[in-house]
Formats: C-alpha cells, structure tokens, sequence
C-alpha cells in the first residue's frame, strides 16, 4: 500500500523541488526513488503532484509555494513503481497508437514551406513535452483504462491538423470510437494540469470536427 514519508530539510528560496528531492537522496534517504533528467523543463520526466498540483519538479521553485510543508505525490492514473516512480507504459502504449509522425502523401523534392496562419493552428499541440501531466489528471482515463488520453489525442491532431500530413486518415478512422476521440468529458482538468500550457481539449474538439466532417463528405460523395 503506498504511503506518505516525511522528510525535514532546509532549502533555499530559490531552489527547485527537485533539488530538495535531491538533496533529501544525497543526505536522508538514497533510495528515495524518482525521475528526473533535464533539469529544464524541457524533458517531462520529473513531473509529479505537488501540494495538489500538478508539475515538473525542476521548475518549480520553493519560493513560489505558499506552505512550509510540501507534499509530493506520483502521478495517478499509473501504477506506482516505487515511491515517486510510476509505470508510464499505458501512456506510451495510447501515443504509439496515433503514428506519432508526420506522414506525407509523397516525399516532396523541396523545402514543404507552411504559412504563419497554418503554423499557428497547431503551435500550441507543439509544445507538449509528453509529461503525462494531463494523462495523470484526466477523469477519463480514471474510469476507462483504454482510453488513449488527452496528450495522444492532442498530439494526433498536431500532426492531423498538419497541412503537410496526408496519413492520419485512417489513425482517425481506427479511433472513431468511445476511448478515442468521443471519450473525453471536456471538464479541461488536462488544460489545467499541464505545465506548458497545452490545450489538450481544444486538440481533441478540432479532432470531433474534422472526424464530422470527414463522415459528412463520405455521406454524400465527396473526397
């Protein structure tokens, strides 16, 4: 059964929870066991629950945390492995599924140049550092083992929504289904978890709408 240990140690204002996490290896317990490898917010792998809320550890400084007590938490939705360590197979099994990449209809002899106005609609889908943030805090995903989650999904329509892209079409046809594109409960807990500011939903309401799409234009005839 998990349970809580707690530690005392002093840290600096300026110091990350990672580095307290750290320091608590190097001087209380060394086999205090967590992830960790950037150290600038760049790889995803420190993220955990601090006081509640979802985060990466090394960009989160003790001087912004308002309580003497910080209480750390691994990421639910996982199996535990070993205190802040949890099992990520089930979140990288669901991203395998959407081809995370990029899929041209033929190999273009040039540069494939994309406008500003193209870029922007899926910038922000970019910017995922595939941390499991989101995955962690999806109610979904809580009651519904299959479901692909809400990075997945956001990722697919990163390159879906790619104008450069001709291959996701069957991906979307093969998750047309309640744990693909219909699951989500749009309540935007993903939103709110993730540290980079990524809009799963958004990602996931574009996907609806080209899927409705796509369906409508088959019902009639058109390609």
């Amino acid at each position: 059964m998990p349970y809580f240990q707690e530690y005392n140690v002093e840290l600096e204002p300026s110091d990350s929870v990672l580095e307290g996490i750290l320091k608590i290896q190097d001087e209380i317990d060394p086999s205090l066991a967590f992830r960790y490898s950037c150290r600038g917010a760049v790889c995803g792998s420190c993220a955990v629950v601090i006081n509640g809320k979802f985060n990466l550890a090394c960009r989160s400084l003790v001087k912004n945390i308002k309580t003497e007590e910080i209480v750390l938490e691994p990421l639910p939705n996982l199996e535990i492995v070993k205190d802040l360590i949890v099992d990520l197979q089930p979140f990288w099994k669901a991203y395998e599924k959407i081809r995370p990449y990029l899929i041209p209809k033929v190999i273009p002899e040039k540069e494939n140049l994309v406008s500003p106005k193209e870029e922007r609609a899926i910038d922000n889908f970019i910017n995922c550092i595939l941390c499991a943030c989101c995955y962690g805090s999806c109610p979904v995903v809580t009651r519904d083992e299959k479901y692909l989650g809400p990075a997945a999904l956001a990722k697919l329509f990163r390159f879906a929504g790619d104008i450069r892209d001709k291959g996701h079409t069957d991906v979307l046809d093969e998750i047309d289904i309640e744990s693909g594109t219909w699951g989500c409960d749009t309540v935007f807990k993903c939103v709110d978890a993730c540290p980079k500011k990524v809009r799963p939903t958004d990602g996931i309401e574009a996907l609806r709408r080209k899927t409705v799409l796509r369906k409508s234009k088959r019902l009639i005839g058109v390609k």
